[in-house]
């Protein structure tokens, strides 16, 4: 007789035909069995799951997020919805958080994403005088207590820029000395934003980590910092280690410039991430008609061979006054503006939310024996139509352990 210690049934799972049942056993994927399929297997089960023909699938991956500076439109006045407005707003708001302050908006917010299915996230975490260490303590904590269900990657961010503060240099040191995972960089936000890559090249070398850079955030196509990024990874081999967040400029470029950066990116093996709400919220605010999307189309990229995710970015600051930390609904969202509907691209819509993002973050899984017992059931029959109609996300499962439950809503008639 074979025992499991979970058994989730009538699973519907893409690449097999029928619905199957997932055996797990110390917190692995024992064996897919067809429903229809005569075992002669004797088998036992501790506990089990009757995921209904839904859909089973790996999960979200918000390879993009601040949760630091989540959850602060209290603090901030919104006038002019800009870039600069919300930068200041939230400048002025991180002089007075606190650790605890911090820890409990983060929580709240990896509470929300952990119920919309994400169970891998990259948090930006700003790393300067204003904060010194406090917020990544913070974080940290919440990384620690929310481990069960989701894994956290932190970086270490320079938001307010780096080449005219050595204590930001130090600070940023200290977080990666203290367990950040990667280092950040913002260029547009230095008085020398090449000394500024540079710098953030120079430390992430020291340290051996990753980048990932905010980038080229506005509708003028003229001096991208792709070409200086990618100078950078070719001097230092850092190919295959490096993301960009924004870069709305390309939104506003020539084919002919696009195909220049797209051939940059794709040698250089470079990931981009588009943030649809917080691109369309804050850009083309000085146009009077015809107001631009401002956010790339990042199928363009994918065609071309280019790995590409979609995040969140923000949660209802000035950044981005909006948000539940959904990912299927940043992915539909992307969809409209992007114009797409074909089934192939809703497909990479959705890898851009699993996918691409888990193998930017090295958390990367798959449905197959073998594999951790790690997955997300969706109230749905397929990836494209959780991305069409942002499907509910039903439970969590974490190494064969049920990490969340929003059961189906059930309509109650009248006789």
């Amino acid at each position: 007789m074979s025992q499991y210690d979970l058994e989730i049934k009538n699973a519907r799972i893409e690449g097999h035909e029928d619905l199957v049942n997932i055996r797990i056993l110390d917190g692995e994927i024992a064996k897919i069995v067809s429903v229809f399929e005569n075992s002669s297997e004797d088998i036992t089960t501790i506990n089990s799951y009757d995921a209904r023909g839904h859909l089973v699938s790996p999960g979200f991956f918000e390879s993009h997020i601040h949760l630091d500076k989540a959850c602060i439109l209290d603090r901030c006045t919104i006038e002019e919805g800009t870039l600069e407005e919300a930068v200041e707003q939230t400048g002025k708001a991180k002089k007075s958080f606190t650790e605890e302050d911090v820890y409990q908006r983060a929580a709240k917010v990896v509470e929300m994403a952990i119920t919309k299915g994400t169970m891998g996230m990259r948090t930006f975490v700003e790393t300067d005088p204003k904060t010194e260490l406090r917020s990544l303590k913070a974080i940290q904590k919440v990384r620690q207590q929310y481990a069960f269900a989701i894994d956290m990657e932190i970086c270490a961010f320079a938001q307010e820029g780096l080449t005219g503060s050595s204590a930001t240099q130090q600070l940023i040191k200290q977080a990666l000395e203290n367990g950040a995972d990667l280092i950040g960089g913002c260029p547009y936000k230095d008085e020398d934003p090449s000394a500024h890559i540079e710098m953030i090249f120079d430390i992430a070398q020291e340290y051996d980590v990753d980048v990932d850079f905010h980038l080229d955030f506005d509708l003028d196509p003229e001096n991208s910092s792709i070409p200086k990024i990618a100078e950078e990874v070719r001097k230092r081999a850092y190919q295959g280690r490096v993301s960009i967040g924004h870069v709305t400029k390309i939104s506003a470029m020539t084919a002919e410039q696009k195909k220049r950066m797209f051939s940059l990116l794709l040698e250089a093996q470079i990931t981009l991430t588009v943030l649809p709400a917080t691109d369309i919220f804050l850009n083309g605010r000085d146009y009077e008609k015809l107001i631009p999307r401002g956010m790339v189309n990042v199928n363009e990229l994918a065609n071309f061979g280019i790995k590409t995710t979609i995040a969140s970015n923000n949660i209802l600051n000035a950044f981005t006054p909006f948000g539940d930390a959904s990912l299927l609904r940043m992915g539909n969202m992307y969809a409209n503006i992007a114009q797409i509907a074909k089934d192939d691209e809703l497909e990479e819509v959705y890898r851009m939310i699993g996918e691409n993002a888990a193998h930017l973050m090295g958390m990367h899984k798959a449905i197959k024996e073998g594999s951790p017992a790690t997955m997300l059931v969706l109230e749905t029959n397929s990836s494209i139509d959780a991305v069409r109609s942002i499907a509910q996300p039903i439970a969590g499962f974490k190494i064969g352990r049920q990490t969340f439950t929003n059961e189906p809503a059930i309509i109650l008639k009248t006789e």
